[in-house]
């Protein structure tokens, strides 16, 4: 295996560690097209929520639901800080958007995941959600409650999205 194909392989362990049956969605991988920014890394979100709307469990929650085109989704993504962005990700990974009390995931173990996808991606990778922390807002991608984060260094994409409905 080459060091290549050994750094995609971790990285996609690390986010499918985060993920929970029907509630957290994940993505991971190796970018194809040349020069990728902001759409292409809309693209891999837009697949993800493809992956909820063909969800058993939620199909029933978003009937006819499709995932908006690549540019609503790029004007819904605000950039995060990469200090912020393993701490983002645990709680995506772990507290209910709807249920904040019910936990999907040990934080700890959580915590330890999210900081090693974030110290794979580097210091300079560019992380994206859908939260607008200075208005305190959420742009949603779904007709259900979401949070999305999606992260780039270029050449590498991690995605991680929870959904949940009331």
């Amino acid at each position: 295996m080459t060091s290549t194909e050994a750094f995609l392989a971790e990285l996609r362990a690390g986010m499918a560690d985060l993920a929970t049956p029907s509630r957290v969605f994940v993505a991971a991988g190796r970018f194809t097209e040349p020069d990728p920014d902001l759409p292409e890394l809309a693209a891999r979100i837009r697949a993800v929520l493809a992956e909820v709307a063909a969800d058993e469990e939620w199909r029933r929650f978003i009937p006819g639901y499709v995932p908006p085109p690549v540019p609503e989704i790029c004007a819904a993504l605000e950039p995060l800080e990469p200090a912020e962005a393993a701490p983002f990700l645990a709680r995506l990974a772990t507290v209910d958007l709807y249920w904040p009390t019910h936990l999907h995931m040990p934080v700890e173990a959580a915590e330890r995941t999210a900081d090693r996808v974030v110290r794979l991606l580097g210091p300079e990778c560019s992380w994206w959600t859908n939260h607008d922390d200075a208005g305190g807002a959420v742009n949603g991608l779904t007709t259900i409650f979401d949070s999305v984060l999606a992260g780039t260094d270029g050449t590498h994409y991690a995605v991680a999205l929870q959904v949940a409905d009331d």
